[in-house]
């Protein structure tokens, strides 16, 4: 019902001032303190499930009558009214109407005397006896709701408000409850109620008044339309607060009251609240607004709920929970997220105090830090006994209880039943709680540390331990590594603890299988045995640092070594590589001291410091030459760069001088040391191992570079002996690179030495054949092999003899007084005649090629000559060009077209000629099949032309080149603007006397027929002598 048109009904019903004045003027809302009269609101709960029933809190006291006004007294004749009831009230107005009127006949005829007079008078006081009894009745449905009203305000709680009562005072006083007067006062109590019941903006919806309201409306028995359009007056005055209030908190508080206002709606009316509650046509909200007020109320009644069933999370208070989230109309998402962030709070209780506890022994702890005092007692107290320490694993195993349970109830069948979010608590949600920052994740890790220690602490790793552990890292929010790393941490100095029991009690030494026994302390810590063999290592090492602090092991540190490599199962490469380590970084630094001491330095007591590294630290020979061979050939590459660097040759040559004498002086004593060997031994130098077998010994006879790098008997007795060669730098640099270094110094060899003078002038120095000595020695620091020195000096030579020898064989021309010239230029180049042969053949072959292009470019060279260089081993192809071999094919084709024979073999020119010319045969013949389309119509304008000009031999030739044409590919019947000089051209070469098949395809060429062809042989020599006396005439 409109409640404009209720009030406007009300003004015009007499007892307007009794009805209209509650109505009229608001009930002030308690959204404030300081709103208006004090007054009393109440709480009822009216269960609707078995949820709301065993929630167990006590009803709220009952209001007081004043939230309906108070009792309303009865004015004027409602009194009588109240006590007739309906039959007597009627049989009463029927007596008084009559009264009135027999009253009112009495009356005018005592009075007038006449009939008349008498009809008058009863006329008047019936009228007034009815006027009487209608004030009478209309005051019925006001006395009704005055009725109402005082059973309403009089119950002390407005549960015992019953629908039966509310229809026998309708029924007692004969009114309907759609009477105008009743059902206002209805409304006004329904409005008043709903006022009320709704808490205002600064507190929280207890969960009942939905309940409570839709009880209170069903009593009244007010129609749906008629209570909505109360929700809406009811809206209506809090946005008039809204906009009154001054305030931004009375702002926040009067839209707090009505998103309540509009949630409790919205659950009141269900699905039919979107017609009957116009929010947005009224108020100018959005869907999205109205839906926020529905979420975050819901939210926080699933909220309340959940606090209060706190810890206890079973089946039964689950199923309770998913009926309160239907009935609050919530989301199973949004109570999903609440639900985790409830068992997520209980957890970090939980944490807290287990956190709390933790600190707390820490400050006891000589003030240390929380994560070195974790990790002393890691270290040093496998056993916690502390009731401290108890207490944090006893929170901490309530946290995994509580989530045992919520996985257990989770996997169960009828999960659908429960709450939604039931599952694994994880401190990382979606909203930021007390352990979300990095801070917070270090305490976790603290924790979780303590808990793996509190796991380890008996020597053993339950497997109930290791679930628990799985789960405590998932609560966490760790990740695997991190928490890897944090259990491997602990499990370390356990095992350490247990392995140094092990072997101080004897219990390891006198096992029987070592392995076996350490292989079972593994298995009882859960512990990966590769991580093991890593400690055992770490152990070993630790143990060899200890031994070689003096710089070398004696026989009791081998013993001890030994025994302990036996005792812990390390393997044999495990020792070479710790004593590779360790010992090797002692020998490293005498090595390193003795290569720095340079050429002068090497005296020896540096001897004897090597000798002493090299067998006191008892290193393999093999590792020694490695750790010496990597210091030895950093210096190397140091005089590589220095050469490299280098302005000319000579300088380079000289930092290469000083690489060699460094290795001679140096690198050969410390060789000899490291191997224990006397200095005036000569060593034996390597057998190098060929990759290939080269035919050596006449290339050193004959190059003479080469037999100056081996010294005879005589010089190498008073050379004193060879460096080493051991240490190479074959894998540090490239072949080319090794090859350009050789190669240099070789030049310098040759050259010699280069020095400048004044005025710009230079002279060269020459050296003797030691230099070469040097550098065969140069070559085996290089790690060159005879092979590769060959083709160096090979190289060399070969270039120098192909100078000279294009110089000799600039044309091409090979004569006998230049095959002399050669002969003498290899004997000083010392060149195998092999290689010369080969070079002499190459310029040659390469002069020829350029004189067969240019002879073929300017027209000099056609398929007959290039048949007589093929029969002569010429290798065409590699002389000619591709392209310039296609080139010729297309010149000779268009002159066997241009001849004017009128011959075509397809033999010669597919298959011959192309073979010739080594080219693609498909090729060759596309090219055919151009040329001879384009030239069939040249020869035709050809033919005619030289017709014009009584050029007859000129006609013929190119009525063959037609022809030609024609076999090379079938022609059709050509077309010319004037016959009669094909006629012409016709006879002309019927007089040449062709061959028959010639003329016949001629005919069919000209598209002649065969009756002009008859014609044109009759005439015969009348028509060429008619012709030329025309032409006689003309001239």
């Amino acid at each position: 019902m409109n409640p404009s048109a209720l009030l406007a009904l009300l003004s015009s019903t007499p007892q307007r001032s009794l009805l209209q004045s509650q109505f009229l003027c608001p009930i002030p809302l308690r959204t404030a303190p300081s709103a208006g009269v004090p007054r009393r609101r109440f709480r009822v709960s009216f269960p609707r499930n078995s949820a709301a029933q065993s929630d167990g809190a006590t009803s709220p006291p009952p209001p007081h009558s004043d939230v309906f006004g108070g009792t309303r007294e009865l004015t004027g004749i409602q009194p009588l009214v109240e006590k007739l009831s309906p039959p007597l009230r009627l049989v009463t107005s029927a007596i008084v109407f009559a009264g009135a009127v027999a009253a009112g006949y009495g009356l005018g005829l005592r009075v007038g005397k006449t009939q008349n007079t008498a009809l008058g008078g009863a006329v008047v006081l019936g009228a007034a006896g009815g006027a009487a009894v209608y004030a009478l009745n209309a005051s019925v449905p006001a006395v009704a709701a005055v009725d109402l009203h005082n059973y309403v305000a009089g119950r002390d709680d407005p549960r015992a408000v019953k629908k039966e009562d509310i229809e026998g005072i309708a029924k007692k006083y004969g009114v309907s409850k759609q009477d105008e007067a009743f059902n206002a006062e209805l409304c006004d109590l329904y409005c008043r109620f709903v006022t009320s019941v709704i808490p205002p903006g600064s507190e929280e919806l207890k969960g009942d008044e939905v309940d409570t309201i839709v009880n209170f409306k069903n009593a009244l028995g007010i129609d749906d339309p008629e209570a909505a359009s109360m929700h809406m007056e009811i809206g209506r005055r809090l946005f008039r607060q809204r906009l009154e209030t001054g305030d931004r908190e009375g702002d926040l508080e009067q839209r707090r009251a009505f998103q309540k206002l509009i949630y409790v709606s919205t659950l009141v009316f269900g699905d039919a609240s979107s017609f009957l509650l116009p929010w947005k046509r009224v108020f100018k909200v959005t869907d999205s607004q109205v839906e926020i007020a529905i979420r975050d109320n819901a939210q926080r009644l699933y909220a309340s709920k959940l606090k209060s069933t706190g810890r206890d999370i079973d089946a039964e208070p689950l199923v309770r929970l998913k009926e309160a989230q239907l009935m609050y109309r919530l989301s199973d998402e949004n109570a999903a997220d609440l639900f985790k962030e409830h068992t997520r709070k209980l957890a970090e209780e939980n944490i807290s105090a287990a956190l709390s506890i933790l600190k707390s022994r820490t400050r006891t702890a000589s003030n240390k830090s929380n994560l070195q005092y974790i990790v002393f007692v890691a270290s040093n107290k496998i056993k916690h006994s502390s009731a401290a320490g108890a207490q944090v694993v006893e929170e901490l195993d309530k946290v995994l209880a509580l989530n045992s349970l919520l996985i257990s109830l989770k996997n169960q069948p009828d999960a659908v039943r429960f709450a939604p979010g039931v599952g694994p608590i994880s401190l990382l949600g979606k909203t930021w709680g007390d352990y979300d920052g990095d801070r917070s994740m270090d305490d976790l890790k603290l924790l979780y540390r303590a808990y793996v220690t509190d796991s380890l602490s008996m020597g053993i790793l339950e497997e109930n331990k290791l679930s628990a552990l799985n789960q405590l890292k998932n609560i966490f929010g760790l990740g695997n590594r991190e928490a890897e790393a944090i259990v491997l941490d602990v499990t370390s100095k356990v095992y350490r603890k247990c392995l140094s029991q092990a072997v101080g009690g004897g219990d390891l030494e006198a096992a029987n299988s070592k392995a076996a026994f350490l292989q079972s302390i593994c298995e009882a810590l859960h512990f990966d045995p590769q991580k093991a063999s890593e400690i055992h290592e770490e152990i070993y090492r630790q143990k060899l640092q200890l031994c070689v602090a003096d710089g070398e092991l004696n026989e009791e540190d081998v013993a001890a070594l030994l025994r302990l490599r036996v005792l812990l199962c390390i393997p044999q490469n495990t020792v070479e590589a710790a004593h590779s380590d360790i010992c090797g970084s002692l020998f490293e630094k005498v090595v390193k001291d003795a290569i720095a001491s340079g050429v002068d330095g090497y005296d020896a007591d540096v001897k004897l410091a090597v000798r002493k590294a090299a067998h006191g630290l008892r290193l393999s020979r093999e590792t020694a030459m490695s750790i010496a061979s990597k210091a030895v050939r950093k210096i190397f590459i140091n005089y590589i760069k220095r050469a490299r660097a280098a302005g000319n040759r000579t300088e380079a040559a000289k930092e290469l001088k000083k690489m060699i004498a460094f290795n001679k002086l140096v690198v050969t004593e410390l060789v000899a040391d490291i191997k224990g060997e006397s200095s005036d031994t000569s060593i034996d130098e390597p057998i190098k191992e060929e990759e290939e077998k080269v035919p050596e010994d006449e290339e050193w006879e004959s190059i003479q570079t080469l037999r100056k790098i081996r010294p005879d008997k005589e010089l190498a007795a008073k050379l004193v002996k060879p460096g080493q060669t051991e240490i190479t730098l074959k894998d540090d640099l490239q072949e080319r690179e090794r090859t350009d270094l050789y190669k240099t110094y070789l030049l310098f060899c040759i050259t010699g030495e280069v020095k400048r003078i004044p005025f710009g002038a230079q002279i060269t120095t020459k050296k003797d054949d030691s230099e070469y000595l040097l550098l065969n020695e140069l070559g085996t620091i290089l790690g060159l092999s005879t092979t590769e020195v060959v083709d160096v000096h090979r190289s060399l030579a070969e270039q120098a003899f192909r100078q000279q020898a294009e110089v000799i064989l600039a044309d091409g021309q090979l004569t006998k007084a230049r095959m002399e010239q050669l002969d003498e230029l290899q004997k000083q180049v010392g060149l195998p005649s092999e290689y010369v042969q080969k070079i002499i053949k190459s310029i040659t072959t390469t002069k020829m090629a350029s004189a067969i292009e240019t002879a073929i470019g300017q027209g000099r060279l056609n398929i007959h000559q290039i048949r007589e260089l093929k029969q002569s081993s010429v290798d065409l192809e590699n002389m000619i060009s591709e392209s310039l071999r296609e080139s010729l094919f297309k010149k000779t084709v268009d002159e066997i077209f241009s001849s004017g024979t009128g011959e075509f073999d397809e033999e010669e020119v597919y298959e011959k000629i192309p073979a010739d010319l080594n080219i693609n045969v498909e090729k060759a013949r596309g090219v055919v099949l151009e040329l001879a389309q384009s030239r069939l119509s040249n020869s035709l304008i050809q033919a005619v032309s030289l017709l014009r000009q009584r050029n007859r031999q000129g006609v013929v030739s190119s009525l063959n080149d037609m022809l030609a044409c024609d076999k090379a590919v079938p022609a059709k019947p050509v077309t010319w603007d004037v016959p009669e000089e094909l006629a012409d051209l016709y006879a002309i070469y019927m007089k040449s006397d062709p061959a028959p098949e010639k003329l016949l395809r001629l005919q069919y060429l000209l598209g002649i027929s065969d009756s002009m062809a008859a014609s044109l042989v009759e005439m015969g020599d009348k028509l060429f002598s008619v012709g030329a006396e025309e032409e006689k005439f003309v001239f």
